[in-house]
């Protein structure tokens, strides 16, 4: 987990359908990749400041790691938080967590790296300095590695 957190402009509140819980009682765990998915989407809408053609789209996730720290229960109002924490020359990490809006408890973390991507060639390809720029003026800091 990262030492510090960053702060995160981008919250989504999410509803929890009735087929998310499972025989526990609680959401399983695959729903949370679904609610991580939904929060990356929006987020990048937000970045960018419009909505995303993802029959175009120039990033694709290269890896997601996700740490389950507490059950949701059906009933809790949950959010979907979602930050870039570094960029590099071909990639980015995204953070994410989901919490509960009430208490603020954190009920998981996700980390993404997102890669740049040639759709033509169906090749990675360096990330684009109109995503670098979104990204660092939305977190409103300086994110790249080498600036």
């Amino acid at each position: 987990m990262e030492s510090t957190l960053p702060i995160f402009h981008h919250s989504l509140p999410l509803q929890l359908r009735f087929n998310d819980i499972d025989l526990l009682g609680h959401v399983n765990n695959s729903v949370y990749f679904s609610f991580y998915d939904l929060g990356k989407a929006r987020y990048f809408e937000a970045v960018k400041a419009q909505n995303i053609d993802w029959k175009k789209a120039d990033v694709v996730v290269a890896n997601v790691n996700a740490d389950f720290l507490s059950p949701i229960y059906s009933g809790e109002a949950i959010a979907v938080q979602t930050a870039t924490v570094e960029i590099g020359n071909r990639s980015f990490k995204l953070l994410q967590q989901i919490i509960n809006t009430e208490t603020g408890q954190v009920k998981g973390i996700c980390r993404t790296v997102m890669v740049g991507f040639d759709i033509t060639a169906g090749t990675a390809a360096p990330i684009s300095d109109d995503w670098k720029n979104a990204l660092c003026r939305f977190e409103e800091k300086e994110l790249r590695k080498n600036p």
